[in-house]
């Protein structure tokens, strides 16, 4: 059979020249010699001939139009190009005069959208519909890297194809699939669309094994319900429990677009996430709806929003779908322009985690937020006023309502020496009012009833950048030093929802407020200094930063131990990255005790190589001692390694793996002796242009519920090209 898939060595017709197009009616042509036969009304032209009619060009080394009968005879180095640009090649061809219908032996169809088909024999009829006779399609490459013909990864054969442009598909009769020239698997109906248009039929199945479930086979297919929406229905088939049912559907207009997913089925679960062995369990139904959308009504109103909610906290763990300790479902309009900020939220969460009472988490409808920058005011700088609200709701906990109103004033300026000054002052007022704050932990939780408060602050932030060379490159050291005025504080009168987890880094050791969120407001006037040191290399950079904080009022903080800032001298925060050119990245972020440099936070992030030959390398170690009633993150030390090789242009091999190891010397209730796997990857994945095939082993060692630890195996198997 002719399936000569690989490049022919002549060039497409160029298009005619721009100032001269041919009429619908006529046919344009050149060539190096003509010969007229005046009986027979026959043209022979030879030497690179070429023929332009509306749009359809031809290009041969010899061509015999018969005038009369219309038909065209093209014989040596053809090549015919339509208005699509999908080019046809062969070794002889037979056409109309229009160019647009006729038969081709040993041909190669080049399409505009990707991809080619060779045939031994093909008809092209006038609305463009191609018809081949023992046939091969691909969309991969035929070249390789230095140039060279090689087999594509894959391709279809079959007894019979047609090519629909109008439909933007290909169909195939007694067809085969062959993967990397093995032996092909038969398809006896079988169609694909080409283009960038989506269109009805079976995607990419998965395969993948696990010891809970069994082997895993599901099987895509979409419906195309118009341009702009699709259906997809995945039924995942098991060996060990029953189906599942995946549905997405997803639309996109003008405005904007949504997508939601559903999963449905039925199996036994547990409500007891304690026991390594659950006896209790029961045969219920169990599901997950995931759903994102934005709409942009207008450049500054917009409205967005998530949804995600399960049927049970082991379901996404269990069936793989996630790994999330908390599922959020979100609602935002927004109003955004140059000089202001107005939205309204609405949250509600879903914990996910073993200890958490879900009656606990909080519901916030809604929360209210607007912001206005005014610049160059009377008294220079810019003001920024706001206004915030919302109001929290828990069905067995604490219910909180706030709203307060702020100014923020800003002055920047530049000095003759070269020091940037800010002068920055604060005022906002609060009114809180709390019901049921017995049921939230003493160090949250207020007092019951209406409260209110004044926040007024004051600072001056001054950096001094001085630069100058160094070995070849440059430097620049950046002291910096903050004064912070602010008054003593009626904290604890309010509640604490969202100034909970306090940790003192580089991010926030210049803020006027160590505390994140708006519940607490650090009320100590303090002065915190520190430097950053850049150096610029040829091919190297680093970056270091530190600094500190001294309190100048001798009263006792509202900041708790562990935090690095319960006392007058804070902890010693910094953070330092190196990069040298794109093969080395490390950042290192740290926290030293004041007393002694104990290390409080040691944290290493590392990547080595190249993008195709690499190294992630991760350690984390929190040595905070803050005790389990004020957080719920404890000490903990984690390593993380991370890499994938690459074997020649194609073939590549990753892993990873996370390892907990936190001793009970470190954190008394912990589980782990020091070294407890989490889990490990590792796998084997072979990707060029058109095709992504891997095999992929993990394995996990974390118990919760009927989620169970245990082997999983993944075949992935992607046809990039193929489409939908």
């Amino acid at each position: 059979m002719a399936q000569d898939l690989t490049q022919r060595d002549v060039a497409p017709p160029p298009p005619p020249a721009a100032d001269a197009p041919p009429a619908e009616d006529q046919v344009k042509f050149s060539a190096g010699q003509l010969e007229y036969d005046l009986n027979e009304d026959v043209v022979t032209a030879t030497g690179d001939v070429r023929m332009y009619r509306t749009g359809d060009r031809l290009r041969a080394d010899k061509v015999v139009w018969n005038r009369k009968t219309g038909k065209v005879v093209a014989t040596g180095d053809i090549a015919v190009t339509n208005p699509d640009g999908d080019v046809a090649y062969g070794d002889s061809i037979e056409l109309t005069d229009s160019l647009k219908d006729g038969v081709i032996d040993n041909m190669l169809v080049v399409l505009s959208e990707g991809g080619r088909l060779a045939a031994e024999k093909g008809t092209r009829d006038q609305d463009g519909t191609m018809r081949l006779v023992r046939a091969a399609y691909t969309p991969c490459s035929v070249t390789g890297l230095n140039g060279c013909p090689k087999n594509p990864s894959w391709k279809i054969t079959a007894v019979s194809v047609t090519y629909r442009p109008d439909r933007e598909r290909i169909y195939y009769g007694g067809g085969s699939f062959h993967l990397f020239g093995l032996p092909g698997i038969p398809l006896p109906r079988f169609s694909n669309p080409i283009g960038q248009g989506a269109d009805s039929g079976l995607l990419t199945p998965i395969i993948r094994y696990n010891q809970v479930n069994g082997v895993e086979v599901a099987t895509p297919y979409y419906f195309r319900l118009a341009p702009n929406r699709g259906l997809t229905v995945t039924p995942h088939i098991y060996s060990s429990v029953l189906p599942m049912l995946q549905v997405d559907y997803s639309a996109l207009n003008d405005k904007g677009a949504f997508r939601v997913t559903g999963y449905a089925t039925e199996s036994r679960r547990s409500d007891d996430l304690l026991t390594q062995t659950p006896t209790d369990t029961r045969r219920a139904f169990r599901g997950y709806l995931d759903g994102i959308g934005r709409y942009q009504f207008s450049p500054e109103w917009s409205l967005s929003g998530s949804l995600r909610l399960t049927t049970d906290r082991t379901f996404l763990r269990r069936y793989d779908i996630s790994r999330d300790d908390r599922l959020r479902t979100t609602a935002s309009l927004e109003h955004i322009d140059a000089d202001s900020y107005f939205a309204v939220n609405g949250w509600y969460v879903q914990t996910m985690r073993v200890n958490d009472p879900q009656g606990q988490q909080p519901i916030a409808i809604p929360e209210i937020d607007y912001r206005r920058i005014v610049r160059n005011s009377v008294l220079g700088g810019q003001f920024l006023f706001q206004a915030n609200s919302v109001a929290l709701t828990r069905p067995d906990g604490q219910d909180t309502q706030r709203a307060f109103a702020s100014v923020r004033w800003d002055l920047r300026k530049l000095t003759r020496w070269g020091q940037e000054v800010t002068f920055t002052g604060l005022a906002r007022g609060d009114v809180y009012h709390t019901a049921d704050s017995l049921l939230s932990p003493l160090v949250y939780r207020g007092e019951d009833g209406v409260h209110t408060r004044g926040i007024a602050v004051a600072a001056m932030d001054v950096k001094w950048p001085l630069a100058g060379s160094f070995l070849g490159g440059s430097q620049r050291l950046t002291p910096h030093i903050q004064i912070v005025a602010a008054p003593r504080l009626e904290n604890f009168a309010v509640p604490n929802e969202d100034s909970r987890a306090v940790d003192l880094d580089t991010s926030n050791l210049f803020d006027l407020n160590r505390f994140p969120g708006y519940d607490r407001f650090e009320d100590s006037s303090r002065v915190t200094y520190g430097a950053e040191w850049a150096v610029t290399l040829p091919g190297i950079t680093l970056d270091a930063v530190i600094g500190q904080s001294y309190r100048l009022s001798e009263r006792p903080t509202i900041l708790y131990d562990g935090t690095g800032l319960s006392d007058r001298w804070s902890d010693f925060v910094g953070r330092t990255e190196l990069r040298i050119r794109d093969f080395v990245s490390i950042i290192h972020r740290y926290r030293l005790d004041k007393d002694g440099f104990a290390v409080r936070r040691n944290e290493i992030d590392a990547t080595i190589g190249s993008r195709g030959t690499y190294i992630l390398a991760g350690y984390l170690r929190l040595n905070r001692n803050i005790l389990p009633t004020i957080e719920d993150l404890q000490d903990r030390e984690e390593g993380r390694l991370a890499g994938r090789v690459a074997i020649g242009n194609f073939w590549s091999l990753f892993g990873s793996t996370v390892v907990d190891l936190t001793s009970r010397r470190e954190d008394p209730l912990s589980t782990s002796d020091g070294f407890s796997p989490i889990r490990h990857r590792l796998g084997v994945q072979y990707e060029d242009d058109c095709l992504r095939l891997g095999l992929t082993w993990r394995r996990d060692y974390r118990v919760v519920g009927d989620a169970r630890a245990g082997n999983a195996v993944l075949f992935t198997l992607a046809l990039k090209t193929l489409g939908r």
